[in-house]
Formats: C-alpha cells, sequence, structure tokens
C-alpha cells in the first residue's frame, strides 16, 4: 500500500508540472551550465583504430602533459571491458572566450618515438577527445559527400608520399546554448529526476554546451619563437597549411610545438538534442525494409503452421476421436506418421543434462537481451553514460541467474522425474556459458596484454568478474534451481515405452535442421551488418527500436521454424526431436558467425595483423554462442509445448 501511494504521489507531482516542463532529459544524462570564462578541460580517451582495434593510452605518444599530472576519470565496469582509459587533458576551454594557445614543445624524438608516431599514424589511430561529456567531432569531404568522424588522426601520410606529418594543430569550434532558465523545469540525473524552481534560475542560468567540433592540423612553427613561450600563452591564429614543407614531419631529432584555437559559436540546439547529431543513422529505409521482410517471412511460416494445425492434426485428431474403442484399435494398428511415435516422444533424449543446462542458460540470456533493448528502446540507456549498456547487461544477466537455474531444474525434473541430481544441474548452468566466456576472454586478454593495450583487463578487474559471477550469479542460478525442485515437474500426456521404437533410416535430418537456420537469419542481417559497424568502424548505433522489433521478429521466426520442423520429423517417425528442436532455431548462430567471417574479409579489410583478427573471432564466436543458446531455447520451448498439446489429445491406452 505504501508504495502504491508513494507511486501516485509521484504520478500525480508529474502530470502537475508537465504542461510546465521546458524539457526532458534522460537518465543518465547530466545538464551542466557554465558562466562567461568559467574554465572547462577537455578530455581524452583511449587510441582507437579500425585497423588494429587494439586501444593504447593516449600518453603513450609524446603529447603535453597536464600541468597538475596525468589523472584517470572513474569509470565504469562496461567502460573498463570496453577498453575505454579517460584520462584528464592539457586542453583548456574559457567559456564564450576565443583565443589560439600555446601548449609545449616537445624534447627532440629518438628513435623509438618517431617509430611508434608512424606506426600509429599509419594504422590510422585516432585521439578521442570529450568536452562535456562529448565527443570531438570532425568533417572530411569525399566524392562531394560530408563524412562525420569522432576523432582526429594523430598523423597522415599524403598521398604519393612516404613521409608521415603529425597533427600539432587543433583548431575547436564549441557550439553553446543560452539558458536564461525557465519556471519550472525537470532535469535527469543518474539517479533520478532533480525538480528546478524558479528561485534557482538565476543560479542555473548561463551556456549549455551543445556541439564539439575540430578541424585538425599539421604545421612547423618557429621553434625559436615557441620555446620562449609557456603553457596557455597566446599565439597568432593561423590557417591550416597545404604546402607539405609548412606541414611538421615525424623525424628523428625533430621537436614538435602543440598549439590549439578555440572558438565559441552560439547555436539554436537545445541540451536535450545535443547528442542527435552523433546519433543520426543513414539508411532508415533499409530498417524498414528488413523489417517488412522478417514480417513476410514470419507469414509465410504463419501459414504453414496454420495448415499443420487446423487442417492437418485438427483433422486427423477429429477423425481419431469420433471411432468407437474397437474402431481406434483397428486404427492404432493402421497408425502412420507422427502417431506412431506417440510412445517414444517423450523418451528421455541422450544428454539431457546439458540440454537441461543450455536451456537454462539460454533463458538467461534472451531475457537479458530483451530487457535490456526494452530499457535501451525507450531512452534508458542513455549514450552520455559510457558503459551504462554493457554495465547493465552484466548484471541483468547476474540477476537472471534464479530464473536460469529454475528453468533448467524444472526441465531435469520433467526429464527425469527426480530432484535428485539438481545442485549438479545448477552448478553446471552457472558456469557453462560464463565460463566458456571467461576462457576465451583470457586468451584473448593475454594477447592484449603483450601489446600493452588499453583493452586489456587489469588483474583487478579480473577479480572483481570472478567476484560477481561466484558471490552473485552463482547462488542465484542455485537458488532458482532450489525452486525449481519445489515446481511440479511437467506431466507428459502419453506414457513412454519400455523398448525404443526403430526409426526410419534416413540421412537428411540434420542438414534440413541447419537448412533451417536460413529463415531466422534472414531477418536480423540487415540489423547485424549495422551493429558490426557501430562495434568496428567507431560509429555510434541507437536505433534499438528497430532492434527491438527484430528482436521480437526473430523470436516468433524461431518458434515458427522449430514447430515446423519437429512436426516434419515426427511425421517421418523420427521421435528423436529435442536436440533438432533446439538446432532448428539455434542453427542462426551459425549463420551469424560466417557473417561475421564474410566481414571481416570483406568489410574489414584495414583490419590488420594475427592479433586483431584473432580478437576479431573470439568476440565473434562468444556473441554466436549467446545467439545459438538464446534463440535454440526459443525454439525448443515452443516444440515442448507443441508436442505436449498434439499428444494430449491423443487418446491411447
Amino acid at each position: 500500500m505504501a508504495k502504491g501511494r508513494i507511486f501516485s504521489a509521484l504520478l500525480m507531482v508529474f502530470l502537475v508540472l508537465a504542461p510546465h516542463c521546458e524539457a526532458f532529459y534522460l537518465p543518465g544524462s547530466y545538464m551542466h551550465t557554465y558562466r562567461q570564462g568559467e574554465e572547462i578541460w577537455a578530455k581524452v580517451n583511449s587510441l582507437t583504430s579500425i585497423e588494429t582495434e587494439l586501444p593504447f593510452s593516449y600518453y603513450s605518444l609524446p603529447y603535453c602533459h597536464p600541468q597538475g599530472g596525468i589523472k584517470k576519470s572513474a569509470e565504469n565496469l562496461g567502460e573498463l571491458l570496453m577498453g575505454d582509459q579517460i584520462d584528464n587533458s592539457p586542453y583548456r576551454f574559457r567559456v564564450n572566450v576565443n583565443e589560439s594557445l600555446y601548449l609545449c614543445t616537445t624534447n627532440p624524438l629518438d628513435e623509438a618515438d618517431v617509430k611508434l608516431l608512424k606506426q600509429r599514424s599509419r594504422d590510422l589511430y585516432q585521439v578521442n577527445m570529450i568536452l562535456d561529456n562529448l565527443p570531438v567531432r570532425r568533417f572530411t569531404e569525399q566524392n562531394g559527400v560530408t563524412i562525420q568522424w569522432t576523432g582526429y588522426p594523430v598523423g597522415y601520410t599524403p598521398e604519393g608520399s612516404n613521409e608521415v606529418y603529425i597533427i600539432n594543430h587543433l583548431k575547436f569550434k564549441v557550439l553553446v546554448h543560452r539558458y536564461e532558465g525557465g519556471k519550472v523545469k525537470v532535469v535527469g540525473t543518474g539517479e533520478g529526476m532533480e525538480v528546478i524552481s524558479e528561485t534557482e534560475t538565476d543560479a542555473k542560468s548561463g551556456y549549455e554546451i551543445v556541439g564539439f567540433e575540430v578541424v585538425p592540423c599539421s604545421m612547423k612553427r618557429d621553434l625559436e619563437a615557441m620555446s620562449k613561450l609557456k603553457m596557455y600563452e597566446k599565439v597568432d591564429p593561423t590557417s591550416c597549411p597545404v604546402e607539405m614543407e609548412k606541414s611538421q614531419l615525424i623525424r628523428e631529432k625533430e621537436q614538435i610545438t602543440f598549439t590549439y584555437e578555440v572558438e565559441f559559436v552560439n547555436s539554436d540546439i537545445r541540451w536535450p538534442s545535443r547528442w542527435d547529431a552523433y546519433l543520426k543513422m543513414e539508411g532508415a529505409k533499409i530498417h524498414w525494409f528488413s523489417i517488412m521482410n522478417s514480417l513476410m517471412v514470419i507469414l509465410f511460416l504463419a501459414g504453414i503452421v496454420f495448415v499443420i494445425f487446423l487442417r492437418t492434426v485438427r483433422r486427423d485428431l477429429t477423425r481419431y476421436e469420433e471411432l468407437d474403442k474397437e474402431a481406434q484399435a483397428q486404427m492404432n494398428e493402421e497408425l502412420s506418421g507422427w502417431k506412431l511415435v506417440v510412445g517414444d516422444v517423450f523418451r528421455e533424449p541422450t544428454s539431457s543434462k546439458l540440454l537441461c543446462v543450455m536451456i537454462g542458460d539460454g533463458v538467461q540470456i534472451l531475457g537479458m537481451a530483451i530487457v535490456t533493448i526494452f530499457f535501451a528502446a525507450f531512452g534508458f540507456m542513455s549514450p552520455a553514460s559510457r558503459g551504462m549498456l554493457l554495465t547493465g547487461m552484466i548484471f541483468l544477466y547476474m540477476l537472471l541467474g534464479i530464473v536460469a537455474g529454475y528453468a533448467a531444474v524444472r526441465l531435469w525434473r520433467t526429464l527425469k522425474g527426480t530432484s535428485e541430481g539438481w545442485r549438479s544441474v545448477s552448478w553446471s548452468t552457472a558456469c557453462f556459458f560464463p565460463g566458456i566466456v571467461f576462457v576465451v576472454l583470457t586468451v584473448l586478454n593475454f594477447m592484449l596484454w603483450s601489446r600493452n593495450s588499453t583493452g586489456a583487463l587489469p588483474i583487478s578487474l579480473f577479480f572483481t568478474l570472478l567476484s560477481l559471477w561466484f558471490c552473485i550469479s552463482v547462488p542465484l542460478t542455485l537458488l532458482g534451481g532450489f525452486f525449481g525442485t519445489r515446481a511440479e515437474p511437467i506431466e507428459f500426456p502419453v506414457r513412454t515405452n519400455q523398448i525404443p521404437r526403430e526409426i526410419p533410416a534416413k540421412n537428411y535430418s540434420w542438414l534440413l535442421v541447419l537448412g533451417a537456420g536460413t529463415l531466422p537469419f534472414g531477418t536480423l542481417f540487415i540489423e547485424l551488418f549495422f551493429i558490426l559497424s557501430s562495434i568496428w568502424l567507431g560509429r555510434f548505433y541507437y536505433v534499438f527500436g528497430f532492434l527491438l522489433v527484430v528482436l521480437l521478429l526473430l523470436v516468433v521466426v524461431c518458434a515458427e521454424v522449430s514447430v515446423v520442423l519437429t512436426y516434419m520429423h515426427l511425421c517421418a517417425e523420427d521421435w528423436r526431436w529435442w536436440w533438432k528442436a533446439f538446432f532448428a532455431s539455434g542453427a542462426v548462430a551459425l549463420y551469424v558467425f560466417l557473417y561475421s567471417i564474410n566481414y571481416l574479409v570483406f568489410d574489414l579489410r584495414s583490419l590488420s595483423g594475427p592479433v586483431s583478427a584473432t580478437l576479431y573471432i573470439g568476440y565473434a564466436f562468444v556473441v554466436s554462442l549467446a545467439i545459438m543458446l538464446a534463440t535454440g531455447t526459443v525454439g525448443f520451448l515452443t516444440s515442448f509445448s507443441f508436442v505436449h498439446y498434439l499428444f494430449s489429445s491423443v487418446k491411447i491406452d
């Protein structure tokens, strides 16, 4: 009752304030207003590249250091797992003050510095800078089309030249919006909503940063003049040189001067809309085409299921039930098709424990995916909160361990008729998928450690993940298994014969199962392309509404495919439907993995080195395994319900 009254009160407050709200901000986003001349400091994230996919620390290169020393920003679990390393930087901005400043001049470059700078430049590494939680953007022209990038290159090699030039002068453009305050405003914070009253508007008024852009330049400075300057002393604004003679070459004993310019520009962009430029994805028509394609597949399969249920199954059952007992006994001797396996259809499958474990893990992964994508689709996973999506997925997965344990043990009780061995099933469920992931990530992590990449997980994070696994996930899975022992097992509608029925020799059944995976794959391969591009090409992916629809369509297609394949196998007098029902829909993971390899070969041709390729294949394997468990679970549970309903309608003594 108390919770209900609290919710009602909050709802009334929202309804009262809603007409006066100027804007509503997503949870996880923090609005900052700055006063004229207030100092803001940019931050730098790890250096990243689509060539190697190995992130490195910004300060692994000879860049200028902040006056107070390097300080790391607090990072959440998701950021650490993604290889982010956010540090402070020497780049200072004074709100609404345009200026051109000197940073520092490096010591003469030695052989190691030159080799590292050239390698990072040739591998297309990008510097990822952040101001007020906004990544820096730059724009390039290619074939008359403006392309947006996040970050700027470490250096570049002009066409027809072997020389490498470093980016040492940055021309920043900061878009600001003048916020005057209003009567009432609701602001989303990381912990809920904050109501700003009229009396607070003066304190909250000021400038909001709504855009952060950069034009990178390579510029050779007068070393003698620059050596007399101190950090943040003014220099003359200049335009980016076109001639290579005026650009800063990377070579031994060269001293590099770093400078930057800042220009503040008033913008009509409001603070709630400042991420729109980053999240705008081209090809909305392609997403709709993908959905329409999936709907056509669903309607086709639904028609087949409709025919199976209404024209075949129901007709046979109606004819069978209209006969008297003598006629039924005579008909039993003349049965054909699925009716012949009535005494074997619920016979325990081979490797029944492994099946229970995989179903439990599949329920856990599927639940995590649906809940995560649902909240992301409704804006609760803001891109402003870096790593929040991955962190939320991990904690959801752990909490859903109780559901996994329950599903696995209840299926075990149904197959065995007893609770004996439920602890072993629960432990296996808690360790099967996470154990495989942990082994793969450990191998990949050693490879990252060998390259001194920031993508390598620190040993402390390893112990943190192990603690979360064995202190939260495993106990919850065991608790779910305990609840599963208290639940009633599912009663089979028919008895199982003592002697298994001989199965007609047919060699194409597993080929049919593997081929069935092409239909679910057809519903998601277009969305899969966008997801792979966002992960490996450094693009933002935020069309979770489309992804939620595609996920729901995928679940429906997997269910229909599995039912159709199960019915076909039963009609062929093959009562070993358990694993085939699982892999009929789970086979989509095979095509996802093969498509990932195709994407690596034809779309990520720039990906260089065996370490990068191994990382890609390792991650693709983990994702494909998760997809197999989730989609296979959907197919198995649907087929189990179908078979249970089908044979519960048969009256055979």
